[in-house]
């Protein structure tokens, strides 16, 4: 069962369509099995670490892909399936950000739109207390953070260690390449927003 659920994830991260209705036409269950934590490794067509949990709507998440998404949402997706760090798919969606090879700003925002409009809870917490939101501020997304933010996220919320969206704004994230120019150009964008807010 894990080669096939891998055999999906492929998919999904490859935007094939057709093999994504092929394969849930085939084995259905694969809709709602979570990784188990022995496979647990990184994705790296989409340049993506998976987790015990992590089901076929985390990486549509991670991939950007709204059509998909709503494909695994028709047929039984739980938009609200954790992984073994507390991350929902709509944690995974923040995922991305400036110099990464499969970031796309728009795509991003479309999957957030498709996961909060099929349930997500906007300012659902995983490990450390961090909400979707902590996250699009930490990986320099400010077209998801813009949307979040429209959508009702909270940026009053704090994380365990005490940290808002607007702490997290101002200080170096410990990313790799958040200290380029266009990771700047984010960084201060999302200062403005997060202002605004």
């Amino acid at each position: 069962m894990i080669a096939s659920l891998f055999d999906l994830f492929s998919s999904i991260t490859d935007g094939d369509r057709a093999a994504v209705d092929e394969q849930l036409a085939t084995t259905p269950s694969l809709v709602t099995l979570g990784l188990s934590r022995a496979d647990e490794c990184f994705l790296e067509r989409a340049g993506a670490q998976i987790y015990e949990g992590d089901t076929a709507l985390h990486v549509a998440a991670f991939s950007h892909d709204a059509t998909i998404a709503r494909l695994l949402l028709t047929v039984g997706s739980d938009v609200r399936a954790r992984n073994r760090r507390g991350a929902e798919p709509l944690h995974s969606a923040t995922m991305g950000g400036p110099g990464r090879a499969t970031w796309d700003s728009l795509r991003q925002q479309e999957v957030i739109v498709c996961l909060v409009e099929a349930g997500a809870a906007i300012d659902a917490r995983a490990s450390g207390g961090v909400t979707p939101l902590h996250r699009a501020v930490r990986n320099r997304c400010a077209g998801a953070v813009e949307t979040l933010l429209r959508l009702g996220a909270d940026p009053r919320l704090r994380n365990d260690s005490g940290s808002t969206a607007a702490d997290l704004a101002r200080w170096t994230t410990g990313r790799p390449g958040s200290g380029s120019a266009a990771a700047r150009a984010q960084q201060q964008i999302i200062s403005e927003l997060l202002s605004n807010a």
